[in-house]
């Protein structure tokens, strides 16, 4: 039965680097469902990319994608750390993985009091090009197949095309 118990772990577990640091709490929903947190500290974006590369050998992801994902989403999370919980190290940054059939939905939570992504200047706009920072929320719509802002701006959701991984 123990076993079983361990084969049914390791087949459903994302395979993580050896360690993370114990203040990380890593769990597993479902056998879909991968997700971390992360208190808001720039450096623990390191954890995010380990996490997103981990993805990438898991569901064998081709280059672009992975490049995409790994963009996005550590820019997403920069974002929750600086803008939504103000670099508050006792504030933290969820990050879950849900595998979908041929696609990938990130989902990043912060403890922040939300934002309007409406009411963002566009960076394209010519008054904005040579304006340092903005084009975070930009970089992820463009790189994502889908973006949803939830919960008043403190959930964003990005979904990404996986075609031809090993999610198929």
């Amino acid at each position: 039965m123990i076993d079983n118990l361990i084969n049914h772990f390791d087949n459903n577990l994302l395979l993580f680097p050896f360690f993370y640091p114990l203040y990380c709490n890593i769990s597993i929903i479902m056998k879909s469902v991968f997700h971390i947190k992360i208190p808001s500290l720039l450096e623990n974006i390191r954890i995010v990319e380990s996490f997103i590369d981990n993805a990438r050998d898991k569901f064998n992801l081709n280059d672009d994608i992975y490049g995409n994902i790994m963009v996005a989403v550590t820019e997403a999370v920069n974002n929750a750390i600086i803008h939504g919980n103000g670099k508050d190290k006792n504030k933290e940054v969820d990050l879950s993985l849900e595998v979908g059939k041929e696609k990938l939905f990130f989902t990043i939570k912060d403890q922040g009091k939300g934002f309007d992504p409406d009411s963002l200047p566009d960076p394209t706009a010519p008054e904005n090009l040579l304006t340092i920072g903005g084009r975070g929320i930009f970089l992820v719509k463009s790189l994502a197949d889908n973006v949803d802002f939830l919960d008043n701006g403190r959930t964003v959701k990005m979904t990404f095309n996986v075609k031809n991984s090993a999610l198929n």
